[in-house]
């Protein structure tokens, strides 16, 4: 079971304020955020553009109500897509914006003096509603002007924070509509969807972080934290604080005690980390390689490529000639660290994947990764050349072959 990640209850809301900014662009969020960016081009199809439009809306608030509720349960990142609510939230958020909107339209046609008054009004409380509806898609409660006081005055001066959010996202409603026509639709429409999509995500969260910061109040109870005990990682934090004080008179002991966690189910990183480090001040440099095998390996399988990069690194400064002791993982962390532009790394990498697995049908691949950054220096070049030649001779029916060679030419008609 992955790792749940929880905020504490008592966490001040400024601190929440300053992380939230980031929450859209996290995970399951900015991949979320993207796709409903992508979707609304769906707006520009003929015939049918309303109604997509409509539905790419309702998707939109639907994945904000998710957010809100995932937040106000204690969970730290962004729910995956339809892990929360119900699809009558999404539509009833919907439906109560765009009346917004329409209420916005005929205020500038035929009354523009009550414009300011309506958007004044509409952006006190719409946070009240919006909780309201992606709590139990109750429309009717969520529009009863007594419930929005009684929201109100449960969350104080900090409820203004979504107010001035909405305030925000209205200016830029505005903006949008003002300057749509200097910008190509097709360009216009990615940018503000994006910022529209961005700061709704962002104001259902925070909405979700003062529930969440008033839940006894409110009858709430966050489930995250719940999980997370069911899950044992409050275990993990006292076994953690036991290992240390251990550590301190009798380390061996304390190296068992961890050692008998690690065996048990993935760990957290703490727990590795304090692992290590009570290895290394015990000298034990082969348990140390060991247990990086180990943990690079669950680092990969839970998705955090990146972090295996870094006890890859810590490893290698142990034992240079450390690699990954399964290709896929030792090729995966290959693939990343020539993204990231890691050259030394990479191609420590690959010509470890070319020793230990000569044979293995990835093997040209990891090659040519190797060839063309040798080959990006000069003075490698000639090496870069004599490892393609190999891989030429050793792999003649390889459908990269043809790349081989072609890098090949490449490098020598540029030597």
């Amino acid at each position: 079971m992955p790792r749940i990640e929880v905020v504490p209850a008592g966490t001040p809301f400024g601190e929440r304020l300053v992380a939230g900014f980031g929450y859209p662009l996290r995970g399951a969020g900015l991949a979320t955020c993207t796709a409903l960016v992508l979707a609304h081009y769906a707006g520009l199809l003929p015939g049918i553009g309303t109604l997509a439009s409509l539905l790419v809306w309702a998707a939109t608030w639907r994945y904000a109500a998710d957010c809100l509720l995932h937040t106000a349960h204690g969970y730290a990142d962004p729910p995956n897509v339809g892990s929360e609510g119900n699809d009558a939230s999404g539509w009833g958020l919907t439906a109560v914006h765009l009346v917004l909107v329409a209420l916005c339209v005929l205020a500038v046609a035929f009354f523009p003096d009550a414009l300011w008054p309506v958007l004044v009004v509409a952006a006190l409380a719409l946070p009240a509603v919006d909780m309201s509806l992606a709590f139990d898609g109750n429309l009717p409660l969520a529009l009863n002007p007594l419930n929005w006081m009684r929201v109100i005055n449960t969350f104080g001066a900090v409820y203004l924070v979504p107010v001035a959010i909405n305030l925000v996202l209205g200016l830029l409603v505005l903006l949008a509509s003002l300057t749509s026509a200097l910008l190509p639709r097709i360009l216009a429409l990615p940018l503000f969807a994006f910022a529209y999509t961005y700061l709704i995500v962002l104001a259902f969260h925070l909405m979700g972080a003062l529930i969440h910061l008033h839940h006894a109040r409110l009858g709430l109870m966050p489930e995250a934290p719940e999980l997370a005990r069911a899950a044992g990682q409050d275990e993990d934090s006292r076994l953690l604080d036991e290992a240390r004080a251990l550590a301190a008179d009798e380390p061996v002991a304390a190296l068992h005690r961890l050692a008998q966690r690690l065996r048990q189910r993935s760990a957290p990183a703490p727990v590795h980390q304090f692992y290590r480090e009570l290895l290394r001040r015990q000298g034990l440099r082969d348990d140390l390689l060991v247990h990086g095998q180990i943990w690079i390996a669950a680092l990969i399988a839970q998705g955090e490529a990146r972090r295996a990069l870094g006890v890859l690194q810590d490893c290698c400064g142990i034992d240079p000639a450390f690699v990954p002791d399964d290709p896929r993982t030792c090729g995966e962390l290959a693939d990343l660290a020539d993204r990231l532009g890691m050259t030394h790394l990479a191609i420590h990498l690959g010509r470890g994947y070319l020793a230990r697995w000569p044979r293995d049908p990835q093997t040209p691949r990891y090659g040519l990764l190797v060839a063309r950054q040798l080959g990006a220096h000069a003075e490698r070049r000639a090496e870069a050349i004599v490892l393609l030649e190999r891989l030429a001779a050793a792999w003649p029916d390889h459908p990269q072959r043809r790349d081989i060679v072609a890098l090949q030419r490449q490098l020598a008609g540029g030597a």
